[in-house]
């Protein structure tokens, strides 16, 4: 009998029952406990299961799926783990280096086609700047001091006396040149004399002696037309480099000295500047002929190539990118000056071996 209060009447079971009601909704039997109160032995499991801690229905529910997460947004996607190759670039201000070069040809041109003298001038103006910032940077970055003073005094007197007397007049003045090095550097210390009078006659002779040559170009019938030959192969051939080794370089010319500078870059060095020669000499020069421009065109290539990678050496034993600031996306004076230096005495060989020196 059931003494709790919330009890049912017993219902009989047996056949009778399952036959009414279905053999599955049968109740569960009614369990006393210990206080007597009477409960299903469903609701016991409920409690003892709480009782101990654990969930009631455990193994009867059923577990739930985690939701899925939404995609990432398009910022955050992730990203191919081989990026697309970055796209060339020119290494230096172009807007800045051709209004200067623009300005430059200006100043050169107008100064040839109207006085002679004046683009002699200019020449030296070219050397002495091209002096002082040398001898800068090799005392900044090496401790070298070449004496600017005689170097200065002695490269304007070279090229003048390479266009008043030619190649003799240009050497008796470069030995001079060298000789007041050596004097003007007695006056300090002995210490590094040897080295500094030394960096001094290298000064001597790859500044202001190989421009002479650009002096010599211009005592010539033509020589407007002849320095304009040389200005314009050698910047041909620095264009046609640029441009070809920009789009088409992949092999290396020189790695350790010059790493932007490639084989292919130099074939179009070499294409740009005998096509250019061949023209020059058809057009410009008297009694010049076309094949005559091919074999010029393609020294001018390679010494202005070899010249471009001599700066490079002396710029990467002092640490440096640039000789100078002067020129906004050029660098400095000596830095324009690499190709054209070596470049000078090839073309006045030529063309005197060509046409003659008149």
């Amino acid at each position: 009998m059931n003494d709790s209060p919330w009890a049912t009447e017993p219902v009989p079971a047996g056949p009778a029952y399952d036959a009414l009601v279905g053999p599955h909704t049968r109740p569960m039997p009614i369990v006393p406990d210990a206080a007597g109160r009477d409960f299903d032995d469903r609701e016991a499991r409920d409690r003892g299961a709480a009782a101990e801690g654990s969930p009631p229905f455990r193994a009867e529910t059923p577990p739930q799926e985690p939701m899925p997460s939404p995609p990432p947004p398009p910022s955050q996607a992730p990203q191919d783990a081989t990026p697309p190759p970055p796209k060339k670039r020119a290494g230096r201000d172009l807007r800045a280096a051709i209004g200067v070069g623009v300005g430059l040809g200006a100043v050169i041109f107008a100064s040839l086609f109207i006085v002679k003298a004046v683009f002699l001038g200019v020449i030296v103006v070219a050397v002495v700047v091209g002096l002082w910032e040398l001898t800068s940077r090799l005392q900044e970055k090496k401790g070298i001091k070449a004496p600017l003073v005689p170097l200065a005094v002695g490269g304007a007197a070279m090229v003048i006396a390479g266009y008043v007397r030619g190649a003799e007049g240009a050497w008796v003045a470069m030995a001079l040149t060298a000789l007041a090095v050596l004097v003007w550097r007695m006056t300090e210390p002995p210490e590094d004399y040897l080295k500094d009078v030394t960096a001094g006659v290298f000064a001597a002779f790859y500044v202001p002696f190989l421009a002479t040559f650009v002096a010599m170009l211009l005592t010539a019938d033509d020589g407007p037309e002849r320095v304009v030959t040389f200005l314009l192969l050698t910047v041909v051939s620095d264009t046609g480099a640029y441009a070809v080794g920009w789009r088409f370089g992949k092999t290396k010319l020189a790695p350790r000295i010059s790493p932007g500078k490639t084989r292919e870059g130099l074939f179009g060095a070499v294409a740009f500047a005998m096509a250019a020669g061949a023209l020059c000499m058809e057009f410009l020069i008297d009694g010049g002929v076309w094949w005559q421009g091919l074999l010029l065109g393609l020294a001018v290539a390679v010494s202005a190539t070899l010249g471009d990678l001599g700066e490079s050496m002396i710029k990467r034993d002092l640490g440096i990118k640039d000789m100078g600031t002067l020129l906004p996306g050029h660098g400095g004076i000596m830095d324009r000056l690499d190709s054209l230096l070596p470049t000078a005495p090839v073309v006045w060989l030529l063309l005197a071996a060509f046409v003659g020196t008149g």
